[in-house]
């Protein structure tokens, strides 16, 4: 008989998850999560290629014309009474109000992971999490396809995503004993499954959306989701036992632990970080909102005859990723041998700085295309070959650097704290996004570029000290 099967549950999945073996030199269980969290962003980013055009497109106009749809006018009010604090006091048109709307769902994406991080490191650990985020984003996919419930569909997404996010991050840190040099490549192996999703997802959803009915479209992203679940589901045994798991299996009782003078300085030191990577969020997600917008007005999407939604755009991104993420493992791994790998944080600076010299190419494209002039789809392509360049080099680092330095105890609620920059960045960006139509366009992207070349110096001037404060390899 299997010695596994005689154990109570809690000890059967520590002893079989430990004794996995490896797929091309990374535990089995990297890839479990890999695909889980490629069909979930999958859903995702098919939802948030429509959702914009959706807005402007469809919803806000006929809801403005009397549709129904539950808690619009108090959204709305909200959002003029929001802007009015800072000046802005005409009615927002349907753009900037789709901008915002934009803005605060994306943005209450990444804050509510810091509270799933708690709970998860608190009460249903990594895996419960998982599997209640992956139910609640399902239902609210499902629901997109209702006019009237839209507002309560992007409810259950952000309440979902907050259990699921930072809970499938931390478990592949989790995969690792401390000190794994393969730690930051398993990052950047999970980040291509990311962004897999992310590649075919426009593709699927934004032509489904777009050419057949908006619904399909959302609908497609909830079949993604419910993929992604199943995955999970069967592969669990292949994944590392999470806190509240071994505390189970070991029957020990929760005992509250002092925070050392060595892990405030490792919180502050995230903290730090996690308010410069705002800056990057904000540009960096212009391309869901204002470029999607340049994409769908400024841009010719014609191959071969054919006419080809514009949403495919979001396609873009996430295919340079899956090219050259490997490349950069190797890149990285010849300066590691070499001696001139640089630090992470570093890293995230050139990050920033590719970013923001990314909009180098849209001013120009600006400057040189007419008022509503449609130019050649290859202003896009540098632009977003450039800024995903950055990417690389700031956000699976940021990711593994937080399974470094974080305590072993908080790991999930400082992911969700990491997560949480990106709030406040995903809403500066539906901020700025609403001066897109009343700034000129070559004075909107060198505002971008700014911020992103910016932070990336403030990375930079930081390095040497947080080094010195906490060392890991940061």
């Amino acid at each position: 008989m299997d010695e596994a099967a005689t154990l109570p549950e809690d000890e059967s999945v520590l002893k079989t998850a430990a004794a996995q073996g490896e797929w091309f030199g990374h535990p089995k269980g990297l890839y479990v999560l890999f695909f889980t969290e490629m069909w979930e962003r999958f859903s995702y980013y098919g939802m948030r290629a429509l959702l914009v055009l959706y807005m402007t497109k469809y919803l806000i106009i006929n809801a403005d014309q009397g549709m129904s749809v539950f808690g619009y006018e108090g959204i709305r009010h909200f959002v003029q009474w929001f802007v009015g604090l800072f000046g802005m006091h005409d009615p927002l048109s349907t753009q900037a109000l789709s901008s915002q709307i934009y803005g605060l769902y994306t943005g209450f994406v990444y804050f509510t992971p810091f509270f799933g991080g708690i709970l998860a490191d608190r009460v249903f650990g990594q895996r419960k999490s998982v599997y209640i985020g992956g139910v609640l984003m399902a239902i609210g996919h499902f629901l997109m396809a209702v006019e009237s419930m839209f507002f309560v569909a992007l409810l259950f997404l952000i309440l979902g995503n907050g259990c699921f996010k930072p809970n499938i991050s931390t478990q592949v840190g989790n995969l690792y004993p401390e000190g794994d040099h393969r730690r930051d490549s398993a990052f950047t192996i999970f980040y291509m499954g990311i962004n897999l999703g992310a590649f075919f997802s426009p593709l699927v959803c934004g032509t489904l959306g777009q050419k057949v009915g908006w619904h399909y479209g959302f609908g497609a992203a909830g079949v993604g989701m419910i993929a992604g679940l199943v995955i999970y589901h069967f592969g669990k045994h292949l994944l590392p036992a999470d806190r509240i798991m071994k505390k189970a299996a070991a029957h020990e009782t929760a005992v509250e632990q002092k925070i050392t003078a060595t892990e405030w300085k490792a919180i502050g030191a995230l903290v730090f970080l996690c308010i410069v990577n705002i800056v990057f969020w904000a540009v960096y997600e212009q391309q869901g909102n204002t470029l999607q917008l340049w994409a769908d007005q400024n841009t010719r999407w014609q191959f071969f005859g054919y006419s080809v939604p514009s949403s495919w755009y979001q396609s873009f991104n996430p295919a340079f990723i899956f090219i050259f993420a490997p490349l950069m493992n190797i890149f990285w791994g010849w300066q590691n041998k070499s001696g001139k790998e640089p630090s992470s944080v570093t890293k995230m600076g050139i990050g920033c700085v590719l970013l923001g010299g990314a909009f180098i190419i849209m001013i120009a494209a600006s400057r040189a295309l007419g008022a509503g002039e449609k130019g050649s789809l290859l202003w896009l392509v540098a632009t977003t070959w450039l800024f995903t360049m950055g990417e690389l080099y700031l956000s699976p680092i940021g990711l593994s650097l937080v399974t470094k330095v974080a305590p072993a105890r908080m790991v999930s609620m400082l992911m969700g704290m990491w997560f949480l920059s990106s709030f406040f960045g995903n809403y500066l960006s539906g901020f700025i996004g609403g001066f897109y139509e009343t700034m000129s366009k070559d004075a909107f992207f060198t505002l971008l570029m700014a911020m992103g070349v910016g932070a990336g110096l403030i990375f930079f001037a930081a390095n040497k000290p947080l080094r010195k404060t906490i060392g890991h390899g940061v």
